[in-house]
């Protein structure tokens, strides 16, 4: 495993289940679904939803559910739960808010969220993260959501940054997938336990002291 680079241009981060804790919304609502189709609902059917769009999910849940063509309909009631389960409120995951305005002080930063604009920006005020991005993309407002590559080109090219001198925070392995192709550095912090995820730096918080170092390095112009 590499350590976090230095010479930095920008940093991008994913946002659900990454910069706050929304995991827990959407795993209620893919749960109700679930049930509703007789069906239980754990790590091994989270694991096909996880960091898909709602359109996408809705296509993978249709299709273990063995209703192939009901995935527009399933998004759909998809959303509907997730956006009543976000209305009582999501909290900044550890170390989130402490090491996005640490890499704020130093270098510009963005969101890159497979969710759509409504749910990134109730996600991000709830948590009380949404004064500290200047720039954030959704999945509805870009072409091709994750796994390609266009949410974290478009961020890079708004703050001016170089993707392959840029370095993308994701949890999950379609965000992964979008940095990588992207050419970003890649650092991780799985929000599923258990799964072996692509990465250049692997962690198991934001939390970690190691980034906060890192981070506040960049700011000063030294190496950690």
């Amino acid at each position: 495993m590499r350590s976090l680079p230095t010479g930095t241009e920008a940093v991008v981060f994913d946002c659900d289940g990454l910069l706050v804790d929304t995991e827990g919304c959407w795993t209620v609502a893919e749960s109700a679904i679930f049930a509703a189709h007789g069906h239980p609902f754990g790590p091994e059917q989270k694991a096909l939803v996880i960091g898909r769009t709602v359109g996408a999910a809705g296509q993978a849940m249709a299709q273990y559910l063995g209703r192939p063509h009901a995935g527009g309909e399933l998004a759909a009631e998809l959303l509907e739960r997730v956006r009543k389960e976000l209305s009582h409120g999501a909290a900044a995951l550890p170390g989130a808010a402490e090491l996005v305005r640490a890499c704020r002080a130093a270098v510009p930063v963005a969101v890159a969220s497979n969710s759509p604009r409504e749910l990134l920006d109730a996600a991000l005020w709830s948590a009380g993260l949404a004064d500290c991005f200047a720039h954030s993309f959704a999945a509805d407002e870009v072409r091709s959501p994750k796994p390609a590559p266009e949410l974290y080109l478009t961020a890079c090219e708004a703050l001016g940054a170089t993707p392959e001198r840029s370095v993308a925070f994701e949890d999950s392995a379609t965000g992964i997938a979008s940095a990588r192709a992207a050419g970003l550095y890649v650092a991780v912090v799985p929000s599923l336990p258990g799964v072996d995820l692509d990465h250049d730096w692997l962690g198991t918080s934001l939390a970690e002291p190691e980034l906060l170092e890192w981070a506040e390095g960049l700011r000063d112009g030294t190496d950690h």
